[in-house]
């Protein structure tokens, strides 16, 4: 009894059992008072003329659990976070010391660990704005999230490249990672690279999700009639005949910005471990390491088990190179020139139709670098 203090539940059993050893009162009232069977009553007057106070005290008070961990198992799952997973969050740092140093333990107590050794500090979540969840789309394709993110990606293991910018697609109705590629920068050419490859692969999404303010649409009201003011991508896309969606805010496309959370934690971890400090090697994990591992644990069964993506016809597969080019507009001057880029191109008198001064010519810019009037 010097060790062990008793409940309130205990205390409360213990003056009814006194009662009922006293005489003071029946089995079937102390039963009553105690919610208990009359054969439990039974067996606790028993045990207490045999044991005393100490019989109604959980046996079990005071004494290690089955499941504490060891203390030199704790002292070498500190020693390996501190050498290795410094910066790693109570799962990931589980996950690895599960499946590389083959350690068996639960996760809460790779997390309790942490805590208890300063390793990592308990967040408490703060109350943020409401949004409505959107249901997600019914099937694989029927929407795609696609955005950017710039970070640094290597961790300055790459001087040359302090950051870079990693482009992503995650699917809507399963959640899957589709594509994601790092490259030096978001720019046109880099985004086309990414949709042509895409489309190859996979085939024509019906409609994609990105950011209103980015750089995928001008945020103009004569953007829908002016080809001038309208982004090359949304052009692109309209090419290509998927719908191009444009979010109103970072929440409203959140199963791409949460993509970016988790990969700016777990990738960078991963491709550090793995000593990846170049783009071609960080995407030559992604796509075949890391994109398979994700899809594995995070991916859902859709509602319908078709695939909307639509593949490419012949007729498409040969103007791709037409349709993930950069396109400029500009007019044929009086001595049937035509300036682009500071430079003057003259046009040849033989054309395929009959071309009028300020007349309206299409210039394409391919990835080649190749232009064509």
């Amino acid at each position: 009894m010097k060790d062990r203090i008793m409940t309130t539940a205990e205390r409360i059993r213990l003056t009814v059992i006194e009662e009922l050893t006293d005489g003071r009162i029946n089995v079937p009232t102390a039963a009553l008072k105690l919610n208990l069977s009359v054969r439990q009553i039974k067996r606790l007057k028993k045990r207490f003329k045999q044991y005393g106070h100490d019989s109604l005290i959980h046996g079990l008070r005071g004494k290690p659990g089955l499941r504490k961990t060891d203390m030199q198992m704790e002292m070498e799952i500190v020693k390996t976070i501190k050498e290795k997973y410094h910066d790693f969050g109570p799962l990931l740092a589980w996950e690895k010391i599960a499946a590389v140093h083959n350690i068996p333990i639960g996760r809460e107590t790779v997390r309790a660990i942490m805590i208890r050794n300063n390793i990592w500090e308990s967040k408490k979540r703060k109350r943020g704005q409401y949004f409505s969840w959107r249901d997600r789309r019914t099937a694989y394709g029927e929407l795609e999230q696609f955005d950017g993110s710039y970070h640094d990606w290597f961790e300055g293991r790459n001087p040359l490249l302090p950051e870079t910018c990693l482009l992503a697609s995650i699917d809507d109705a399963t959640g899957r990672l589709t594509k994601a590629i790092i490259g030096e920068n978001e720019s046109v050419e880099a985004v086309f690279a990414f949709w042509r490859e895409y489309v190859e692969d996979i085939g024509i999404p019906v409609e994609l999700y990105v950011d209103k303010f980015s750089t995928y649409k001008i945020n103009h009201p004569m953007a829908t009639d002016n080809l001038e003011l309208m982004t090359q991508f949304r052009r692109a896309m309209k090419e290509l005949g998927t719908n191009l969606i444009c979010a109103n805010s970072p929440q409203a496309k959140g199963r791409i910005e949460r993509l970016f959370e988790t990969l700016q934690d777990r990738l960078v971890k991963e491709m550090r471990l793995a000593g990846i400090n170049t783009i071609d090697a960080a995407n030559v994990y992604l796509k075949e390491t890391f994109i398979p591992w994700f899809n594995d644990r995070y991916a859902v069964i859709p509602k319908s088990s078709s695939d909307t993506h639509r593949k490419l016809d012949t007729k498409t597969v040969k103007k791709l190179d037409n349709i993930f080019s950069k396109h400029y507009i500009r007019s044929i001057n009086n001595d049937f020139t035509v300036q682009y880029k500071s430079r003057f191109y003259q046009l040849q008198e033989i054309q395929p139709v009959t071309v009028f001064k300020t007349d309206k010519v299409l210039i394409e810019e391919r990835p080649d670098n190749i232009t064509s009037f």
